[in-house]
């Protein structure tokens, strides 16, 4: 692959809300939205334990505890941000997590739920909530789906299916917001995190997509340049 070369994206007197922002994935996009102007509203249910991390208020960075998937804490987060800040210009829904698992026959249901969740009911509750305030600025959502939502499979079936939901909760959000907000997804394969490495510890990791690269979309497809997009659930496979 490649090596990855910065190009310019400006977001400056935009605000971002990024979820999920203390993991691999949310804190290179909190950092590409903070490199490109924006001031970011980083979002988890816990805060990062990194010294180091661009989670930081002097970084032009302001962090929010919440869970995502309870409603009124959403409510109360967006409330909070819009009092901070006065407007929200992109959502980046991000929050998620993956779990393998059994047979349908065998899955319990907590475990679904668990995926449901996380994974959709975060987006579905952010997006809710933020919509009014994005509907003003004529925002933009981005979310997190999979390359294995587009297919059933053995051995992950309540994941794909969440993350198959993300897919039509974007395509819905696009047509209910045509003119006005625009929304579109991510299909990850196999993203570059230490978490994945240590689960895979043999696979071909050069082959797999940085956390960074994935970021730089994020950017594409809440600027100027992707203005005509929405609805797209865009691959971000690499050479995964």
């Amino acid at each position: 692959m490649s090596p990855r070369t910065e190009f310019d994206v400006d977001f400056d007197d935009t605000v971002a809300v990024v979820t999920g922002a203390s993991g691999a994935l949310g804190s290179a996009v909190v950092d590409r939205f903070r490199t490109a102007g924006a001031t970011v509203c980083a979002v988890d249910i816990v805060a990062p334990d990194d010294e180091d991390s661009l989670l930081d208020p002097d970084s032009g960075v302001q962090f929010y505890e919440a869970d995502l998937t309870d409603e009124d804490d959403v409510e109360r987060l967006v409330s909070t941000i819009v009092d901070d800040h006065d407007r929200i210009d992109h959502l980046c829904n991000i929050a998620g997590t993956w779990r393998g698992g059994d047979p349908i026959e065998d899955t319990d249901l907590e475990a679904f739920e668990l995926l449901m969740n996380i994974n959709l009911k975060t987006a579905f509750l952010a997006s809710k909530h933020a919509l009014p305030h994005l509907q003003e600025t004529s925002g933009s959502i981005v979310s997190v789906s999979a390359r294995s939502s587009l297919e059933g499979g053995e051995g992950d079936g309540p994941y794909r299916i969440t993350k198959a939901g993300i897919r039509l909760l974007t395509e819905t959000l696009a047509a209910e917001n045509r003119g006005t907000v625009r929304a579109n997804c991510v299909m990850p394969s196999v993203i570059d995190t230490p978490m994945n490495r240590e689960m895979m510890p043999d696979a071909d990791h050069d082959s797999w997509v940085k956390p960074a690269e994935i970021a730089d979309m994020f950017a594409v497809l809440c600027s100027d340049g992707a203005a005509v997009t929405s609805g797209a659930s865009v691959p971000v496979y690499g050479e995964a």
